[in-house]
C-alpha cells in the first residue's frame, strides 16, 4: 500500500481579492495559513516519506505548515515548476468579476474550466498537464510504486491535471472538477497505480 496525498495551497492574497494568479508569486493570507494548519491536523498520524511542491511561495508555505502540524519537518522535499499553477497569460492580476463583465461569463468559465481552451497568451489545462504529468510520471510515480507515502502541495490546475489522470476523467467531467484550498485528497494506491480508495478529508 502507498499513499498519495494532494493538497492545494491555502487561500492566497489574490484568491481573497478574486484575481487570476497563475505564476505570480503571491503569499498566503492568514486564512490560508489557518487552512494549511487545518489540513495538517487532518493528516496527523499519517507518515510521509517525501514531499513535492511547486516553486511558488503559496504552495511552499502551505507544505511547510502542513509538515510542522504533522510533526514531519525533516523529510526530503522536491520543488519543481512543473507543479506550478497554470499560467493565465493576459488574465494574470485581473479581477475575475471584471474580466467576466468584459469578456462574458461563459467565455471566462471556458478559460477557467475547459480542458483545451487557453486564455490569451496563457495555458489551458491541457498545456498545464503537458508539463505536470510527465514530471508526475517520471519523478513521483516511481516513489509510489516503491511503496512510499507521498505528499504533494500544489495548485488548483496542476492538481486538476493529476486528478484527471488518476480518476480517468473525460474533458467534459474535468470542467466540473474544483480543488478546494487546504483540503487533502488521499489516494490509497497499489503498486500498479490502481486506486484502492480515495478520500477527501474534512468534507
Amino acid at each position: 500500500m502507498a499513499l498519495l496525498v494532494l493538497v492545494r495551497h491555502g487561500e492566497s492574497q489574490w484568491n481573497r481579492e478574486n484575481r487570476f494568479t497563475g505564476w505570480v508569486d503571491v503569499p498566503l493570507t492568514e486564512t490560508g495559513r489557518q487552512e494549511a494548519a487545518h489540513a495538517g491536523e487532518l493528516l496527523r498520524g499519517m507518515h510521509f516519506d517525501l514531499a513535492f511542491s511547486s516553486t511558488l511561495q503559496r504552495a511552499n508555505e502551505t507544505l511547510d505548515i502542513v509538515l510542522r502540524a504533522i510533526g514531519l519537518t525533516t523529510i526530503p522535499i522536491a520543488r519543481d515548476e512543473a507543479l506550478n499553477e497554470r499560467h493565465y497569460g493576459d488574465l494574470q492580476g485581473l479581477d475575475k468579476a471584471e474580466t467576466a463583465a468584459k469578456f462574458g461569463a461563459d467565455q471566462v468559465h471556458i478559460w477557467r474550466r475547459s480542458f483545451d481552451v487557453a486564455p490569451p497568451n496563457g495555458e489551458s489545462l491541457k498545456d498545464t498537464a503537458a508539463r505536470t504529468l510527465p514530471y508526475f510520471e517520471r519523478v513521483i510515480v516511481p516513489e509510489i510504486k516503491a511503496g512510499k507515502h507521498v505528499l504533494v502541495a500544489a495548485h488548483g490546475n496542476s492538481l486538476r491535471s493529476i486528478v484527471m489522470h488518476l480518476d480517468q476523467l473525460t474533458k467534459e467531467q474535468v470542467m466540473e472538477l474544483n480543488i478546494p484550498t487546504g483540503v487533502p485528497i488521499v489516494y490509497d494506491l497499489d503498486p500498479e497505480m490502481h486506486i484502492r480508495s480515495k478520500r477527501i478529508l474534512g468534507r
